[in-house]
């Protein structure tokens, strides 16, 4: 007879996703909003209009906005998303969150700073980074963005586990 090999199924990675990247989302949000007000999200929107997101400059508007705090929210998600598939597909340890938040904190200032917003359309320039800047930047994303999503994987990691423990017994 052919027997298949038993094996566990992987937990699913989508509530550590929709979690962590609302949790990172709106605990960054809130630091921006409190360091450059709700107009940041003017800000954000810029990076795919450019200028003409900017109120000042005749643009903005509700719908603008929003449109700034929908990319918030899709990029910290994706940051989730990153993190969590990475995550699995290496092997790391979900129980190792502060490390995994320093990588993944890490991990999301340097693709912002080196690939997203030079490629954007936002309408003011992107660098030279004072070293100061990059170590608070850095410090800042590391607490602000990549613990929340590495805790939310290892909280769903764990939960999971208990799970397939209980369901074996």
């Amino acid at each position: 007879m052919n027997s298949l090999p038993e094996t566990t199924p992987t937990p699913s990675l989508l509530p550590a996703i929709l979690v962590g990247g609302l949790l990172a989302g709106v605990i960054d949000a809130a630091s921006a909003i409190h360091h450059f007000g709700w107009g940041m999200f003017y800000g954000i929107a810029s990076g795919l209009l450019g200028s003409k997101a900017n109120p000042a400059a005749g643009g903005g508007g509700p719908a603008i906005w929003t449109l700034g705090v929908a990319l918030h929210f899709l990029i910290a998600g994706g940051s989730a998303a990153a993190y969590c598939f990475f995550s699995r597909a290496l092997g790391l340890r979900s129980d190792r969150f502060l490390v995994g938040g320093l990588m993944c904190g890490i991990a999301v200032f340097l693709t912002m700073n080196l690939v997203v917003l030079p490629l954007s359309a936002v309408p003011f320039p992107v660098g030279p980074f004072k070293v100061q800047d990059l170590r608070l930047g850095i410090l800042l994303t590391t607490l602000l963005v990549g613990l929340p999503i590495s805790v939310s994987h290892w909280f769903f990691s764990r939960r999971a586990s208990f799970a397939r423990s209980g369901a074996d017994t």
